[in-house]
């Protein structure tokens, strides 16, 4: 009677060369092109609130609007000043040509009128600062303060983004500096948009590296953004543009372990085929496959299912149709 046990059916493959781009990951933060958070730049209270969130305004909307009355009522009564400074310094201009009057009254006229001028651009800085303007066109934030709130300097009003030009910022580890070049190719993924995959290019890279992080900080340039907030964090691959040739096997060939990376490696003698374990150096991922640094030739054929009923020198079968 024949004790033998029956060989153990597995799935298999073979390993195979294949051109993959020469691709850097990284993650980084989506951050619009033009954006900032809007503050208060004087102390009073709000009397004007002119947008809601989420609305679009163009550059020179008045976003709120603080008490200037008293200034207001200074302007006015400075505006008559200049007035009565204009109506004098224009009549003695007329007498200084007549040589009516001392050149004296009239220095002291033309000093009076630029006095009244310079208090009037003062008030008008002044009442700037008594309202919050969008200085470019974009998209309005939530709002943190209501009509009727007393604010102080610097409080932050809302937040003003332009979604329009987007960039993502990003930093790489210093060795990756000499491969990098203005225009690469960027590919990035985000959790919002699980399935959906957005491009950008390289367009700035900074002149130092960071010291405390041995980094270099990057910046792309969206070119298909639509959805995408600043502020979102994202994955990223560069395309250095240097394709290799890399041995490549399906991503569940291989077993991973404290002790060592693992594929299982078949091979046939005569009508029979044994199963030997062999230690790996893996590389990169992609689509299901895996690159092989070291471990495995191309035309070696690699169990994909199974592998854990082997041992080495398993005897094994399988189906050669699919490869």
């Amino acid at each position: 009677m024949d004790f033998t046990p029956p060989p153990i059916s597995i799935d298999t493959a073979i390993a195979k060369i294949e051109t993959w781009p020469s691709l850097i990951h990284s993650v980084g933060t989506i951050r619009a092109a033009r954006g900032v958070n809007l503050s208060t730049e004087s102390d009073g209270e709000i009397i004007s609130l002119n947008v809601t969130p989420g609305q679009f305004v163009e550059a020179g909307t008045i976003i709120v609007e603080l008490n200037n009355r008293e200034e207001q009522a200074r302007k006015e009564k400075l505006q008559a000043s200049l007035q009565l400074k204009q109506l004098l310094f224009d009549r003695d201009s007329r007498l200084i040509k007549q040589k009516s009057i001392p050149k004296s009254r009239y220095d002291e006229s033309l000093a009076n009128l630029r006095q009244v001028k310079a208090e009037l651009s003062e008030i008008d800085a002044i009442l700037d600062t008594k309202a919050v303007v969008a200085p470019f066109s974009g998209t309005v934030g939530v709002i943190r303060v209501d009509i009727g709130d007393y604010v102080e300097t610097d409080t932050e009003v809302t937040s003003l983004q332009n979604l329009d030009q987007l960039e993502l910022d990003f930093s790489l580890p210093a060795k990756h500096a000499p491969k990098l070049r203005k225009g690469q190719n960027i590919t990035l993924t985000t959790d919002a948009f699980a399935k959906q995959v957005f491009s950008a290019t390289l367009r700035d890279i900074d002149s130092r590296i960071d010291p405390s992080t041995r980094n270099i900080l990057l910046r792309g340039k969206l070119i298909s953004g639509q959805g995408l907030l600043p502020g979102m964090f994202v994955r990223l691959s560069i395309d250095l543009g240097s394709p290799r040739k890399l041995v490549t096997v399906p991503e569940i060939a291989v077993g991973y372990s404290i002790q060592g990376d693992t594929i299982y490696v078949i091979r046939d003698e005569g009508d029979h085929s044994f199963a030997e374990p062999v230690i790996v150096e893996v590389g990169e991922h992609a689509d299901g496959f895996t690159s092989i640094i070291t471990g495995i030739s191309p035309g070696m054929r690699v169990t994909t299912a199974g592998q854990n009923k082997l041992f080495r020198g398993a005897v094994v079968k399988y189906s050669a149709g699919k490869d």
